[in-house]
């Protein structure tokens, strides 16, 4: 029997965007999936450190949500591979956020959706394109 979930909400900024749980009867965490292809802007000498600012920028983010549904803790997962980033290259960007869960909720109610939208929306805006570091794009070529 399948116990998890998983809900898209489609794309925001050429990002796809969705979120789930691994067991939504007894609920623990809730996962927010991103992911799009990404080109950079501008030729930076070290992209691990431009990701790791970025990774910080979306902890923040989470800590200050001040939601009753959800705890000031989360994992950050940001996975873009900067070993072959180059500028007329594009490369995938997988970006999943783990957030705690305060107190029971229905993880389909439209409540909930608003909350992850319009963090999903500051944290494209102000966690990854911040810097204007990265164009998003919603296929490789």
């Amino acid at each position: 029997m399948k116990i998890g979930k998983y809900i898209p909400l489609g794309t925001y900024n050429d990002v796809k965007i969705g979120y789930g749980t691994v067991d939504f009867k007894n609920l623990k965490t809730i996962y927010l999936k991103l992911n799009s292809w990404v080109q950079p802007e501008n030729e930076t000498e070290d992209f691990n450190s431009t990701i790791y600012k970025s990774r910080r920028k979306i902890k923040e983010i989470v800590y200050n949500l001040n939601s009753p549904y959800f705890k000031q803790q989360c994992i950050v997962d940001l996975d873009i591979r900067t070993k072959g980033i180059k500028l007329e290259k594009r490369s995938f960007m997988n970006l999943e956020i783990t957030l705690y869960v305060d107190k029971q909720f229905d993880v389909k109610s439209k409540e909930i959706k608003t909350i992850l939208k319009d963090l999903f929306e500051i944290t494209i805006e102000n966690g990854l394109s911040d810097k204007k570091l990265f164009n998003f794009y919603k296929s490789k070529k």
